[in-house]
């Protein structure tokens, strides 16, 4: 891709996001479960604009951002296990729970290509064995160290409704199990289906010093 037509997409990602932020914090169901939901996605976005002229990123690990940051502001809007789409298809096909956020943590997994990325740009590893598994291991300690987090605010927010909110185990006791075990699952099929898009990209996208990938 050339260089307007790619700031062209990154700067159409930006606008679709801040259209979604927007949206989600009028009128959430509450503002303190929102703020605890978006709060992170701000976060790496605010990273990923004040890094963009030092330290761009190719259009897939900016594709994958906003779509995370997207899934986080609806979630954060509607709570995860309110979500209408997915009450919808909990009584169509008679689900026990709203599963969007099963599907938010299957989706998470796909934060591998933007590790990924930082690795193969800022180590001396290559595409391989170990990149794979050292990427799929990051993933997953990020997603245990949210549910870490999760877990401290249910804590000290003594149980309460937003505690619950933010928590959303929705009764199941293995919650945390299942959301780590589909970000793996997630982790593994990103990394199976996108690392040799990735790889032209990055040799697209960034040139030089990159031709192993």
């Amino acid at each position: 891709m050339k260089g307007k037509s790619i700031l062209t997409i990154h700067a159409m990602l930006l606008l679709v996001v801040t259209a979604v932020f927007i949206w989600s914090i009028i009128k959430p169901a509450s503002y303190l479960s929102w703020a605890l939901e978006a709060i992170p996605a701000i976060i790496v976005l605010m990273i990923a604009l004040s890094t963009y002229n030092k330290f761009r990123l190719t259009t897939l690990s900016y594709v994958i951002i906003t779509i995370l940051a997207i899934l986080m502001f609806i979630g954060g809007h509607y709570t995860y296990s309110k979500v209408p789409l997915f009450n919808w298809l909990k009584d169509t096909f008679d689900f026990k729970r709203n599963h969007y956020d099963r599907f938010g943590h299957f989706i998470k997994g796909m934060l591998s290509m933007v590790i990924r990325e930082i690795l193969v740009r800022k180590t001396l590893l290559t595409k391989g064995t170990w990149l794979f598994w050292i990427v799929t291991s990051i993933t997953l300690a990020i997603s245990a160290m949210y549910e870490i987090v999760e877990w401290i605010s249910f804590v000290i927010g003594k149980g309460g409704k937003t505690a619950k909110n933010f928590l959303g185990n929705q009764g199941d006791i293995w919650d945390a199990q299942w959301d780590m075990v589909l970000t793996l699952a997630g982790t593994i099929i990103a990394l199976l289906f996108l690392s040799k898009l990735h790889n032209r990209l990055l040799r697209k996208e960034l040139g030089k010093g990159l031709s192993n990938y």
